[in-house]
């Protein structure tokens, strides 16, 4: 594995990058990338492009002069990539790689498309653009990194062959044929969505989300759409990322179930389609195999090389398994960017934002969104693309689903808890163990609904329950058989939720009893099953088929996705407080099916015309939690919410309002400023902002409040937990009045006020002030400025000091720069430089660019400390050769070799203030031999020689 790649889990850290310039650095980072795509680097001077199948030349000459890179598949030349600084927006960078690809000499071999190089890339070396000509309307998208030259060549082949597909897949879906929706057997609403989603594919869209409610067939439409992207649109290969493993298995037997539309063979007779169980995963390997399925936390762990993922681990949904912060994706050469033409996530709700994200956003590929119930950010990954939006209530409507009941059961110690009296022999079971020992107790033992079930289990309350739902069955179906007691015949196929695994086996133990069945009747489905040598899967297979098992419960590895249609009871004895994950629970009760397969597994059943709820907790009564915007406080200034901050608030609305408007500011910040503030801070914004993010989340603050109460907690330990977790998360900002006053400065610098109050009055029209009078003005504000700022900016601080005592690093000046170049003033130090040579020519001397030490003698000399304004850089010479002079006077001299090197130490004084010997390892000392030829130069005196040099020439 490759890692490293566009800085993302970076290891190199070496100290060479620090001392490198933007450009330079963009260039190391391209070249590693390429390297780790595949591609062999030269330069023109020594180019040899048949030395492999792929080449990335720098500095081809071209037309229109040299090109940063020029890529050569085969030996002709096929692509281009333009590299910039990292910071550089690359949108408008596209002409110019265009005019390269446009420029391509025409005495050596390439091949065009469109009188141009097919292949266009924008790089930064943290940001990647890339256009294809190939494309029916070329246009760029981000990329991860480059893609590899065996998949540009085979685009070229397919293009020259002629073909419609193999072009890659946004050329291949113009091509479908139209859909027909008989053959293939589908439902209006299934024949809507592939319509829609096939329109946004032509469209160009990169991110689709597909709505359909649980039961209206996702699985069967999203394998229609499968199945026509790889006959007819030449699709290499596709991803079904599933949330867990038991519905990755689920969705492997749907493909292998589908009979294909054109002659009725079954998917899996056509393509290969593989569940990956395992880590070790070399796309090279896989050009028979069409469909991968897999979970997001396998496909994590196959990008990061791991021998071998957990299997527990996979059979939890990456929602509950999620790290605690995003995690982070460096290039697999093994599995590139470009192995999935499309990503299918379903159940998108759950498992892919935040920690998740950029394993997806890792491959350059369509994304499709599956669920039926899109939250807020649901929608947002998705690019509020919303090709198909299909409801329960629709789908009731089209008999694609049934409609529910809610029955309520409700107890005393459900609601209010009880009291075990003191003198009671009580038995205590251990958690982990389950083992029980009996203890005579002193005193009472009371406990509220909140500790039921957690530190306190109630044998009674469970089997009311359990009585109560047996008992009121007839009622609940009364078309059903009886028996002489009065209870039904066949019990319906009923699923129940329980709070954990140990309140599973409590409510099965209470089911058997009540309901008169033996170990079949009832069964537990958890991901701890297995543990007990009953594979889930098999479990699973068991309640939806057989007759014998008619109860199942669980904690939540039936609560999405699992399809068991035979279900006509959910009972819900714990409870759940996002609307989300509520309604895919309650979904597992409103698959439709045939009646002949019902009373294949309940005969008394004449058809599934609807599904009860038993709600034993009141989570049908409850407010559950929706996904809310970040932004709450729209009316409220960035400086007001500070305050608010400042003043202790931990209002949910103002730090998600802050959080908002910092996560923006973060995304507009030059890197520049990012420093500045984060040096202020003492903590990177991202971790700031993400902090706070998850000091909000209500299940965090829900989890906290149980770790504090030792069971569930009250309304009031919750909010004590959210309270202390917001608290901790503000730190950083409330206790730092600096740190708020920098970003309010900062966020002005990047916004102008609309006055639309004030009317304005003429002065006077006429001809503005002469040059002069424009430069002494802005001579005069620039030392006001100075006056200022002389105790906020680091720069001035010691600049003003008397005498100067040196002290002073790049970094102040670059402080200093930064903050001129705000509005507003929006000054450069050429602005400055110029407005001085306008007032009196003959005391400026040093005319041409303008560096950013100048600022050191444009402070000085408006200071008044030097009677002429000399450009940093000649000043550093002149004080160099008066060091020289003083050297050669006390009999000390250097050779010719030893002379050019301590030219090149004197020019980095110049623009750098200082130097440092780790600085001797970074160009142009690295092209010269570095610092071990200056090691052998100057031998062990290079280190004094280094500080002697320093504060001679920048004192």
């Amino acid at each position: 594995m490759t890692a490293g790649v566009r800085g993302r889990g970076r290891e190199f850290g070496d100290v060479v990058s620090e001392y490198m310039s933007p450009e330079q650095l963009a260039r190391r980072d391209i070249d590693e990338q390429l390297t780790a795509c595949g591609w062999v680097l030269q330069d023109f001077k020594s180019v040899a492009v048949a030395a492999a199948r792929g080449v990335a030349v720098r500095e081809v000459p071209t037309t229109a002069g040299p090109a940063d890179y020029v890529l050569y598949v085969d030996r002709q030349a096929i692509g281009v990539i333009e590299a910039k600084k990292a910071g550089m927006t690359l949108t408008g960078v596209e002409p110019q790689t265009r005019k390269y690809q446009a420029a391509y000499p025409e005495a050596w071999p390439a091949i065009e498309v469109n009188g141009a190089l097919p292949f266009g890339y924008e790089s930064t070396g943290t940001e990647t653009r890339f256009t294809s000509g190939l494309d029916p309307v070329p246009a760029s998208r981000r990329v991860f990194t480059f893609h590899r030259p065996d998949t540009l060549a085979r685009w070229l082949a397919n293009h020259a062959g002629g073909k419609d597909s193999g072009l890659g897949l946004r050329a291949g879906v113009m091509h479908l044929p139209g859909l027909d929706a008989d053959a293939g057997h589908l439902w209006p609403a299934q024949e809507e969505a592939i319509r829609n989603l096939e329109q946004s594919f032509k469209d160009n869209r990169p991110r689709a989300l597909v709505q359909m409610a649980t039961g209206s067939g996702k699985t069967f439409t999203a394998a229609n759409v499968c199945y026509r992207l790889l006959r007819h649109a030449g699709a290499e290969r596709i991803l079904f990322l599933v949330d867990r493993a038991n519905l990755g298995r689920q969705a492997l037997r749907e493909f292998q179930g589908f009979a294909t539309p054109d002659d009725g063979r079954k998917f899996t007779e056509i393509y290969n389609v593989r569940h990956l169980t395992s880590s070790r995963l070399d796309i090279a390997n896989e050009a028979a195999t069409k469909v991968h399925i897999c979970t997001i936390q396998r496909l994590h762990s196959i990008l990061r090389g791991d021998d071998e993922l957990d299997e527990a681990l996979d059979e939890k949904s990456g929602f509950e398994i999620a790290p605690s912060e995003p995690i982070e994706v460096a290039y697999n050469r093994l599995v590139p960017i470009e192995s999935y033409d499309l990503i299918i996530i379903d159940e998108c709700h759950r498992s892919i934002y935040g920690v998740w994200r950029q394993v997806l956003e890792y491959f350059d590929a369509f994304l499709v969104g599956l669920t039926a119930t899109p939250g807020m950010q649901t929608f947002g990954f998705f690019d509020q693309n919303l090709v198909m939006e299909y409801g329960h209530a629709q789908a009731v409507a089209d008999r694609v689903n049934v409609d529910f009941d809610v029955f309520r059961i409700r107890t005393e110690i459900t609601e209010s808890g009880g009291t075990v009296p003191a003198e009671f022999v009580t038995k205590f079971r251990d958690r982990d163990t389950r083992e029980h020992r009996l203890e005579k107790i002193d005193e009472d033992i009371t406990y509220d609904a909140n500790q039921l079930d957690r530190s306190v289990v109630a044998p009674d309350q469970i089997r009311t329950v359990v009585r109560a739902l047996r008992s009121s069955l007839p009622e609940m179906f009364p078309d059903r058989e009886r028996r002489e007691d009065g209870s039904l015949r066949h019990i319906p196929k009923t699923l129940i939720f329980a709070k954990d695994d140990s309140h599973a086996d409590d409510i099965v133990q209470a089911v058997r009893q009540e309901f008169n069945l033996g170990n079949e009747g009832a069964v537990k489905i958890t991901y701890r099953s297995g543990d007990a040598g009953n594979k889930p899967e098999d479990l699973l297979a068991q309640f939806r088929t057989s007759y014998e098992t008619r109860i199942a419960v669980t904690v939540d590895m039936i609560a999405t996705g699992t399809d068991v249609k035979p279900i006509e009871c959910v009972v819900f004895m714990r409870m759940v407080r996002s609307r989300n994950f509520f309604e895919q629970m309650k979904g597992r009760g409103v698959r439709v099916i045939d009646s002949d397969q019902l009373r294949a597994v309940t005969p008394d059943a004449a058809a599934k015309d609807r599904f009860v709820i038993v709600d034993a907790v009141g989570v049908t009564e409850a407010d559950l939690h929706d996904t809310v915007p970040m932004e709450r406080q729209r009316t409220k200034s960035f400086d007001k919410l500070l305050t608010d901050v400042g003043m202790g608030s931990t209002d949910p609305d103002v730090v998600s309002s802050v959080a908002s408007r910092l996560t923006r500011l973060d995304r507009r910040m030059t890197a520049a400023d990012r420093t500045e503030v984060e040096n202020v801070a003492g903590v990177a914004l991202t971790d700031l902002v993400r902090g706070m993010v998850n000091a909000l989340d209500v299940d965090r603050q829900y989890e906290a409040a149980v770790a504090q109460a030792g069971g569930d907690p009250t309304p009031d330990q919750v909010k004590a937990a959210a309270t202390a977790m917001i608290r901790e998360a503000l730190q950083p900002l409330a206790g730092n009045s600096a740190l708020r006053e920098k970003l309010v400065e900062v966020r002005r610098s990047y916004e102008q006020a609309i006055d639309e109050a004030s009317k304005d009055q003429l002065i006077i029209n006429e001809f503005s002030k002469d040059a002069a009078d424009r430069a002494r003005a802005q001579v005069e504000s620039w030392r006001q400025f100075i006056d200022d700022n002389k105790d906020e900016i680091t720069a001035l601080q010691v600049l003003y000091s008397q005498p100067y005592s040196g002290g002073l690093s790049y970094d102040d000046v670059k402080e200093l720069a930064n903050a001129i170049k705000r509005p507003p003033h929006r000054w450069t130090p050429d602005a400055l430089w110029d407005a001085y040579e306008t007032l009196d020519k003959s005391k400026v001397r040093g005319s041409g660019h303008r560096v950013s030490t100048d600022l050191v003698s444009l402070v000085r000399y408006t200071l008044g400390e030097a009677d002429i304004l000399v450009s940093y850089p000649d000043l550093v010479s002149e004080r160099f050769e008066a060091w020289l002079l003083q050297q050669s006077n006390a009999g000390r001299s250097f050779s010719q070799e030893q002379a050019a090197y301590l030219e090149l130490i004197k020019d980095r004084i110049a623009t750098n203030l200082g130097i440092a010997p780790s600085e001797l390892m970074a160009p142009p000392f690295s092209t010269q031999g570095g610092l071990g030829k200056a090691k052998q130069l100057f031998g062990e005196e290079l280190d004094a020689l280094l500080d002697e040099l320093t504060a001679a020439l920048a004192a």
